[in-house]
């Protein structure tokens, strides 16, 4: 079908009816046609105390959209028992998704069962409701019979998934102390290199000899190299036993401090042991820096020569005195602790190090507050994190879901008015605690007309009385999960607090409903700085169901 623009331009009316109006007309149909269609139904709407209903609800949606069911119990007063899985059936270019619930009820009389919330995509679509009557069964009690009440059993509280946590802990831990001990604290086997340094220098000396006659030096007239590792044999042994500056002296200086030592009667070298030693010494040299290529029968006989005269250094040499041994070994014992101790500080640093890290890998990716309360606690954030309860109070009840369950608190009813209220208060925490919820159900003896501004009010002043000040108003219209309307009063003041006397900055909502001649009222608070309230609120405010007296 077309429509000539032109024509409803000029034309202020069709069929007596403005254009406006009809132009207006067109485009809901269409949106009609676009959205999804909802619908449920019941089996049978009269059963028996205890028996089963059926509870239909079919969507017909588009393939592409997203659509989420009802879970829980969210059909009270009537009790859901079973949530069957949807069927899907296909027409054109459509889905047809339909859920079924089986429901029942254990008292007689006639139920309401509430609006139903699907979710299509972003959008929120409610089922109509259904009435369903349930009838008693007459009981012979003559033929029939009749028990004692069972007594409560007492269940178990689940005890959570700690344990895995404390198991990942725990395999996180070992891995980290297998690493650190192989790596650090575990007793390596000894490479050959550290096996020679813990010979006597006498002993290494000879090993080194040893080496350097296995070697190719010679063979292949390599007279540099061999005079360097033999000189270095030398030199090494003199610098351990007799002078301590021998590796890094020049020939001259060696020979000279050896002579001096000589002189000053503190080591008994002969005149010959120290020529001999010079001569070698000095034709090293001048192989090394001079290019000198002496007969490789002459570098075999200075190999025996340097042979020869460490054993003589060897054998003039005094033994340790037993004072040298206790201060060698404690040398030993000093260096072992030295050593014990840098294995002590290069694993905590490691254990550190791993810790900031880790801390620091959890505040990027939860919040540096997250990961402290996480570690110190946070009254709130385990309040949060804990299991919730969903429970009803008040009657006609009021369905909410909480981190605890509230407790009955007396209501403070003035003395002139307790004739004509009823007041049902259920509570968790207080004004002056980081976070409060706070339930009531007041009935109103007799027809009386009930203003929720009036309610708002007097809530406002309630709180002004119980010490807070600098009270910010907000208001709005509510609407819960279940349809229930009503009114939303919230902001901010400032709270009392148990530390002193001052004031903490806070938040507060209060949501009002009327039923006939009931008011049901929720109130929550927070302070300020308490994001893990703030969650806890937002999750309560999605939660809360009422249902008035019909229902």
């Amino acid at each position: 079908m077309i429509y000539d623009l032109r024509f409803m331009k000029t034309k202020s009316s069709v069929f007596g009816l403005p254009s406006s109006v009809i132009f207006s007309c067109i485009l809901s149909l269409f949106s009609l046609v676009s959205f999804s269609q909802v619908t449920s139904s019941i089996d049978t709407n009269s059963i028996k105390i205890g028996e089963q209903i059926t509870y239909k609800i079919e969507v017909e949606t588009d393939t592409t959209n997203l659509v989420v069911f009802p879970e829980g119990q969210t059909f009270m007063p009537v009790e859901m028992v079973d949530s069957y899985p949807v069927d899907t059936i296909k027409n054109k270019d459509k889905f047809n998704l339909i859920k079924k619930y089986g429901l029942t009820q254990f008292d007689s009389g006639t139920y309401i069962i509430p609006k139903q919330k699907v979710l299509i995509n972003n959008r929120t679509v409610f089922t109509d409701s259904l009435m369903v009557e349930v009838n008693t069964i007459e009981v012979d009690t003559t033929k029939q019979k009749l028990y004692d009440i069972k007594p409560i059993i007492e269940v178990k509280k689940s005890g959570g998934n700690w344990w895995k946590y404390l198991l990942i802990g725990l395999l996180a831990v070992g891995i980290i102390a297998a690493i650190l001990w192989w790596f650090i604290w575990r007793q390596k086997p000894l490479t050959e290199e550290e096996k020679i340094a813990l010979l006597p220098p006498y002993d290494r000396a000879k090993m080194a000899l040893q080496k350097l006659d296995e070697s190719h030096y010679l063979e292949h007239e390599q007279l540099k190299d061999y005079y360097s590792e033999l000189t270095l044999i030398i030199r090494k042994y003199l610098d351990e036993k007799v002078y301590d500056h021998a590796l890094e002296s020049t020939t001259d200086e060696l020979i000279s401090r050896l002579r001096l030592l000589k002189d000053g009667n503190q080591i008994d070298l002969s005149a010959e042991t120290i020529k001999n030693l010079e001569s070698i010494l000095k034709r090293a040299d001048l192989v090394k820096f001079a290019k000198s290529s002496p007969d490789i029968a002459l570098a075999e006989m200075d190999r025996n020569t340097i042979d020869a005269e460490i054993d003589h250094v060897k054998e003039i040499l005094p033994e340790p005195s037993e004072e040298e041994k206790l201060l060698d070994e404690a040398y030993r014992e000093e260096q072992e602790r030295k050593k014990k101790r840098k294995k002590v500080w290069l694993t905590v640093g490691i254990c550190i190090f791993l810790l900031l890290m880790t801390i620091t890998g959890f505040s990027v990716k939860y919040g540096f507050d997250f990961v402290k309360d996480t570690i110190i606690g946070h009254e709130s954030k385990e309040l949060l994190e804990g299991e919730w309860v969903t429970s009803e109070y008040g009657a006609p009840p009021i369905t909410v879901t909480t981190p605890k369950v509230l407790k009955r608190t007396p209501a403070p009813i003035p003395e002139e008015v307790k004739q004509q209220v009823e007041i049902s208060m259920f509570a968790y925490g207080s004004l002056l605690d980081k976070f409060s919820v706070v339930v009531a159900t007041t009935k109103i003896k007799g027809q009386a007309k009930v203003d929720l501004e009036q309610v708002s009010d007097q809530a406002i002043k309630l709180m002004e009385s119980q010490g807070v000040e600098n009270i910010l108003v907000k208001t709005e219209e509510f609407e819960t999960p279940n349809g229930g309307k009503g009114l939303k009063i919230h902001g901010s003041g400032s709270f009392p607090s148990l530390i002193n006397d001052e004031k903490e900055s806070g938040n507060y909502v209060i949501l009002i409903f009327n039923a006939k001649n009931v008011i049901q009222q929720v109130m929550l608070t927070r302070k300020a700085d308490d994001s893990y309230a703030e969650q806890m609120i937002e999750r309560i405010l999605n939660s809360i169901e009422v249902q008035n007296e019909a229902q």
